[in-house]
């Protein structure tokens, strides 16, 4: 899949990250009418008791008041993905507070995907002991898929896409780097599922080797052992975020209609290796930068060099200004763009476009784009959350949608 990884890899044992397996199974998957969560049970959830919901796969509408728990249906859907769902919160916080001891929450629900209806169960350990500081916080989290024990949450990425819009994100092209990276390799775990597992192999190699540094002890022997670690899954890390964006970008630009074009790029040094000499090259050119900088490392923590500097840089086409310098509605609109046409790009590469998540997505809208966004979603063939106030914004969406109530985490019908 990754030409960019392929390319001079022969004898590398990161050539085989991109083997092109998975990406093949998607291929020969069959097409479905639609995809979407049919039943979503949540269990001492936030501020979810117990809920149960039956569904169809069309767009669910939930308003109600802020504060009601509509954000908490959907960051319990998020969990049906791998990572910490759309909050990036711990998974201790989930659990639903009362004056008692926190009970630990759980969700399940069946999913509709082109390959049949999947089984996902997920929720913190109830295992999870004081034998390891780690440990004790509650920081593990158990999936099993179609009653059996996932080998990762791996397995949840190859079983269904989500991604998902907050009004966090809404300053996303404005503040540091760190949000706009996580919305990155949610786009690319999409089309990759193995690339969460090599994130976090290089990210847990570099902690290690700053650590080293900052403490000793100084061997250079295990810490060139780190370095080559953080070489060869930092490679692959930067080389599967540069063919995602190199692909976002061409959807992005043959995307028309309301939503302004959005214009993607990388902007770091391991990412610009790549674009004139091979993977394999790279990962010797990043192990002697390391090797040579542990000194400054020392000093700073971290490392001066490595894919967790890279940014993604976004621009809009029409008005050939960077998505900082434009308006709020504007960079809304372009957040959405992008999402819209990684989408579309989901249903040529994996045969299936992702389960959405938008919440509060009609703010900074005008009635056009929100007339636009309700067309696009309903002709995605897979299902939409979809979060607001007041239920009169979200009217072109009643014939296809569920429209649900949340109030004080209870769950009802919409009387429209």
């Amino acid at each position: 899949m990754f030409d960019a990884a392929r390319q001079g890899r022969q004898g590398s044992s990161s050539a085989r990250a991109y083997d092109c397996e998975t990406v093949t199974s998607f291929a020969v998957a069959q097409r479905c009418a639609r995809v979407g969560v049919t039943r979503l049970v949540l269990t001492d959830f936030r501020n979810y008791r117990s809920v149960r919901l039956d569904l169809d796969t069309g767009p669910v509408v939930l308003t109600g008041p802020n504060g009601a728990g509509k954000t908490n249906l959907l960051e319990a859907v998020s969990f049906l993905s791998p990572g910490r769902g759309l909050r990036n919160a711990r998974l201790g916080e989930l659990d639903r507070r009362s004056t008692d001891e926190p009970a630990l929450w759980a969700v399940a629900a069946t999913v509709e995907t082109c390959r049949g209806p999947v089984r996902i169960g997920t929720g913190r350990d109830a295992g999870v002991g004081s034998q390891s500081p780690s440990l004790s916080r509650g920081e593990r989290r158990v999936v099993r898929v179609d009653g059996q024990p996932a080998r990762g949450q791996t397995t949840l990425a190859e079983k269904l896409a989500i991604l998902w819009l907050t009004p966090q994100m809404d300053r996303i092209f404005i503040e540091g780097p760190s949000g706009r990276r996580r919305l990155l390799d949610r786009l690319v775990l999409a089309l990759d599922p193995a690339h969460a597992g090599r994130v976090a192999s290089y990210e847990q190699a570099m902690r290690e080797r700053a650590r080293l540094l900052r403490e000793g002890p100084n061997d250079p022997a295990w810490l060139a052992a780190l370095e080559e670690v953080m070489a060869e899954k930092g490679v692959a890390v930067a080389a599967a975020r540069r063919d995602t964006v190199e692909r976002l970008d061409r959807a992005c630009a043959e995307a028309d209609g309301a939503f302004p074009r959005a214009r993607l790029s990388l902007d770091g040094t391991v990412e610009d290796w790549l674009a004139t000499e091979p993977a394999l090259a790279a990962e010797d050119r990043f192990k002697a930068v390391l090797a040579e900088s542990r000194s400054a490392d020392a000093l700073t923590g971290g490392a001066a060099v490595g894919p967790h500097r890279c940014d993604l840089a976004v621009a809009h086409a029409e008005k050939g200004m960077p998505a900082d310098s434009a308006s709020t509605g504007e960079q809304k609109a372009l957040l959405i763009a992008i999402v819209l046409a990684h989408a579309r790009l989901l249903c040529e590469i994996r045969g299936e476009p992702p389960i959405l998540l938008l919440d509060e997505v009609a703010a900074h809208l005008d009635e056009i784009r929100r007339g636009a966004l309700f067309e696009a979603l309903s002709g995605l063939a897979s299902q939409s959350w979809i979060t607001g106030t007041d239920a009169a914004l979200f009217a072109p969406l009643r014939a296809a949608g569920r429209f649900l109530s949340v109030h004080d985490g209870a769950v009802s019908e919409t009387d429209l």
